[in-house]
């Protein structure tokens, strides 16, 4: 048989999972026989995403291993990143990731795959896949850039040297002149060999370097540089097949995306700013209070999703809910008196998963704030759509000085603390403001607005029969192939 069958082993994490299910859509409609391999919690979205892959005669499925919550004494049920609240929680989260080696090795001893795609969080998966005599190409859901920043952090560890968190420095050996601050700097690479979190780290590197090769979710045109320095330079296989988020030409419908896109509907093009911040992080009162006076104070149309629990949770409001019977909850604690009622014609607050890709493509959005996940990252750029930047954790920093300073869409807010959980500085309303105001109304805003167009041009056409990303598939499809001939 010709036919590649290619095992995906994604993070429990939405912002791993979902560009993983879209990669193993795009190899399956390459002729590739697609695995994915996860837990029963997180099995219900995939099996919902791929329905229309297989109705369509695609060759995917699923593959299901048990979570270990109870050996690392995690609650039943917490088998997805999000669900971590604590240190404590990412501790016991990191051991049961651990504890997946053994499953991963029986599922791959019953299917016998010819590949094994693992995200870059099981660096462990390398020793598996060589058991098992395959190549394991390492699933890095960051940006070409961010691994180029990470690599030189832990190589020259400019960092050591200096006086002051907030002292910016250069980091050396990269394309182009990045500044930092250490307070930006990821804590399991300034607390190396401190640590669990930089042991993991130095684990990943060396999983990294030691696997097959690389698979970057970006596009050669939009961080060109970078994927050179990363191939030639630091000597790695890599290759760039996305954005993956294109591969979906069709929206899955949610609860209340229709009352959202007829609102847009009625947006003159370009108005609407919005905001959304991922799944992964939770603002405190103080800081979303800060955040709706500078809304209000800019005002802009907007559409804010809002990760934080109430206990009148509803799912999709207008900012101005206070009388109605449908969308009727309480936002005082976190709104400034009245808000409700004076943005009433101007906004639309979501408390639920939103599909970001579907409002982002919709002409009225004007400005994106975010969190520079890459995923949302690569989504703006995939829209065409200028950045407000606020990084919070992970590599998110890295990102935005991509967006800010490379590729010249963005404007930051100013945000200089790295914090997984919580945030002693709180950015203020004028600060966001001034960032808002700068892209919606600003000359400087309109020509990072053309800059954005253009990478969405270049996204899209990577995409495309002879684009730099569908052929590096095809590329790299064909290696494999000449690989499992030979064994």
């Amino acid at each position: 048989m010709d036919h590649l069958h290619v095992a995906f082993f994604p993070y429990m994490a939405h912002g791993h999972i979902i560009p993983t299910m879209n990669m193993a859509k795009l190899f399956a409609r390459h002729g590739v026989k697609s695995t994915i391999i996860t837990t029963p919690f997180n099995a219900s979205t995939i099996s919902e995403s791929i329905e229309t892959e297989t109705n369509l005669g695609f060759n995917i499925g699923i593959q299901l291993m048990n979570f270990p919550s109870a050996e690392a004494e995690l609650p039943e049920g917490c088998e997805i990143a999000s669900s971590i609240n604590s240190q404590e929680m990412a501790i016991k989260f990191a051991k049961a990731m651990s504890l997946l080696q053994q499953p991963l090795a029986r599922i791959l001893n019953e299917i016998r795959p010819d590949c094994l795609v693992a995200d870059m969080m099981f660096p462990w998966a390398t020793e598996v896949a060589l058991e098992f005599g395959i190549p394991r190409l390492v699933f890095h859901g960051i940006s070409t850039f961010a691994l180029c920043v990470y690599n030189h952090l832990n190589r020259y560890e400019p960092h050591k040297t200096l006086d002051s968190d907030t002292e910016p420095f250069i980091i050396p050996g990269l394309p182009d002149q990045i500044k930092i601050t250490r307070s930006q700097v990821p804590n399991y690479i300034k607390e190396k060999n401190n640590n669990k979190q930089s042991e993991t780290m130095d684990r990943i590197l060396k999983s990294e370097a030691t696997s097959y090769g690389i698979l970057i979710n970006s596009f050669q045109e939009l961080e060109p540089a970078y994927l050179e320095h990363y191939r030639k330079v630091m000597g790695r296989k890599a290759w760039s097949i996305g954005p993956l988020s294109l591969c979906n030409n069709h929206d899955e419908s949610l609860i209340g995306e229709d009352e959202c896109l007829r609102w847009l509907d009625l947006k003159k093009p370009n108005s609407v700013l919005y905001i959304c911040f991922g799944s992964m992080f939770k603002f405190s009162d103080s800081q979303l209070l800060e955040l709706a006076m500078a809304i209000e104070a800019c005002g802009q149309n907007f559409i804010w999703v809002v990760n934080k629990k109430e206990e009148n949770n509803e799912e999709l409001v207008p900012a101005a809910a206070a009388d109605s019977e449908i969308f009727n909850y309480n936002v005082s604690s976190w709104l400034p008196e009245g808000f409700e009622k004076r943005t009433k014609e101007k906004g639309l607050i979501i408390r639920r998963w939103a599909s970001q890709v579907t409002i982002l493509a919709h002409q009225a959005i004007g400005v994106f704030m975010t969190h520079c996940g890459w995923n949302s990252t690569l989504e703006g750029v995939c829209a065409g759509v200028p950045m407000v930047t606020w990084p919070l954790h992970a590599e998110q920093f890295f990102n935005e000085k991509l967006v800010t300073d490379v590729l010249r869409i963005g404007i930051g807010v100013g945000s200089q603390e790295w914090s997984r959980y919580e945030k002693k500085i709180i950015i203020n309303k004028n600060d966001i403001e001034k960032a808002v105001c700068k892209l919606m109304i600003g000359e400087e805003g309109e020509e990072m607005r053309n800059r954005a167009k253009k990478l969405k041009e270049m996204a899209r056409n990577a995409v495309e029969e002879g684009g730099s990303s569908k052929n590096d598939l095809i590329g790299l499809l064909k290696e494999l192939k000449s690989i499992k001939k030979a064994n």
